[in-house]
């Protein structure tokens, strides 16, 4: 049976407006040996989060905090439903000490990655992993309305395929193939989205569902998917979605940076050196876009002579050896690199990691990209770096989209200022 609804965090937050959607920095957890008077339930919280059951002396010599003060903390937590007793250590001598640790089903996510064509939606518990999935062939052209409520209705039903009520939602994350204002979750001139500019996606999904609502787009949650399922050791990471368009996630100290409006990670509309002749859908020349993506290899396919409609057939012709289509596949490796080369520099991450449609091609485009980082970055800057293929899969953006609203309702610091954690100290 699914646990029963726990009383916690039902009407602090009703939106996404400050919402950092993003990993607890480490900075956030409370330090060995340190006065524990700070250390709040929710900082108690993120060392359970890790799945290891632990006795209150553990979680005293961990935080610095007093026994009986820990106590409070687990009970506040317990009655939450938010940790849970896991059993008894070995005694040493007279009753054996309990063990508490994180309580994942204690409520339910869910995570909407809505793409140009494509829904995934994806039911996950507070530790990311997926309870059931369903996708669909959607048009995001559609519109906000057709595409919300559909959103909705097919969002409830995964409920009751994991036999779960809307009361144990915790949230709803949604991505969109666009910009985004992250503080109000407004798509902000999208583009492939008509009707969308503007249009208050938070309010609209919680008149059908009355949950925090929580809106990013695409690139973003797909960045913080992988970087939650794949790479957690990894704090600064680039993610690179290379589709029908090009943009690029990023993670730093752990956690999502979208820049003072939500644009940082654009990459898609960087000049690429000598395509100045190359029109790009956004009014100017020469972006990478219009140079590497999906659609504009299958543009330079078909010119050629080569039946190609889309990134998708890219992939099935490079992997069925063509030529002309493998050929194209690394030269827009190589054209990502030259403008992935100056983000190495400037931002120095840890690994890039290679997603989207257009990695299914094989090691060709990767191998493009590794070409020019090495050649053209600094020794410095690549001594560690790592370049990858994603691991997530298709999955990624709906994962991330449900982990956005897990990391904001258990921030530390909003848990302890929820009237429903209260503590005896």
């Amino acid at each position: 049976m699914p646990p029963s609804k726990p009383v916690w965090f039902t009407s602090r937050v009703t939106d996404g407006s400050t919402a950092p959607g993003s990993a607890v920095p480490a900075s956030t957890a409370p330090r060995r040996g340190t006065p524990g008077a700070s250390v709040g339930a929710g900082a108690l919280l993120q060392l359970l989060r890790d799945g290891t059951p632990r006795t209150r002396s553990e979680l005293s010599a961990l935080t610095g905090l007093a026994r009986s003060t820990v106590t409070g903390r687990i009970d506040a937590l317990l009655a939450a439903g938010l940790i849970a007793p896991t059993g008894e250590t070995a005694s040493t001598g007279g009753r054996p000490p309990a063990t508490f640790a994180f309580n994942p089903a204690a409520r339910i996510v869910l995570g909407a990655d809505l793409g140009a064509t494509h829904a995934r939606l994806a039911v996950t518990d507070l530790a990311g992993n997926v309870l059931a999935v369903t996708t669909a062939d959607l048009d995001i052209a559609q519109g906000p309305k057709a595409v919300l409520d559909w959103t909705v209705e097919h969002g409830l039903a995964l409920l009751t395929e994991v036999d779960r009520p809307a009361s144990d939602l915790l949230g709803i994350g949604i991505g969109l193939p666009g910009p985004v204002e992250h503080d109000t979750g407004r798509a902000v001139n999208p583009p492939i989205m008509p009707g969308w500019d503007g249009f208050d996606v938070p309010a609209y999904v919680r008149e059908r569902i009355p949950v925090p609502v929580m809106v990013d787009n695409d690139v973003n949650i797909m960045a913080l998917g992988e970087h939650f399922t794949a790479w957690p050791e990894y704090e600064h990471l680039l993610f690179i979605k290379a589709a029908t368009g090009i943009g690029c996630g990023i993670i730093a100290a752990g956690q999502v940076y979208r820049g003072a409006q939500g644009a940082a990670g654009d990459m898609g509309h960087i000049r690429v050196a000598g395509a100045d002749d190359v029109h790009c859908r956004c009014g100017n020349t020469g972006c990478l876009e219009a140079v590497a993506s999906g659609a504009a290899i299958a543009r330079n396919l078909t010119a050629q002579g080569v039946d190609a409609g889309g990134s998708l057939d890219v992939v099935e012709l490079a992997r069925s050896g063509s030529v002309p289509a493998l050929r194209l596949v690394r030269q827009a490796g190589r054209d990502i690199g030259e403008v992935l080369a100056g983000a190495v520099n400037f931002f120095n991450p840890s690994i890039i990691v290679i997603g989207g449609s257009l990695a299914l091609a094989g090691d060709h485009l990767i191998a493009g990209v590794r070409e020019v980082i090495y050649q053209r970055s600094l020794p410095l800057a690549t001594r560690h770096l790592r370049i990858a293929a994603a691991r997530t899969g298709e999955s990624s953006g709906a994962i991330g989209a449900g982990v956005m609203v897990i990391e904001h309702a258990l921030d530390p610091a909003r848990l302890d200022a929820s009237t429903e954690i209260k503590t005896n100290g």
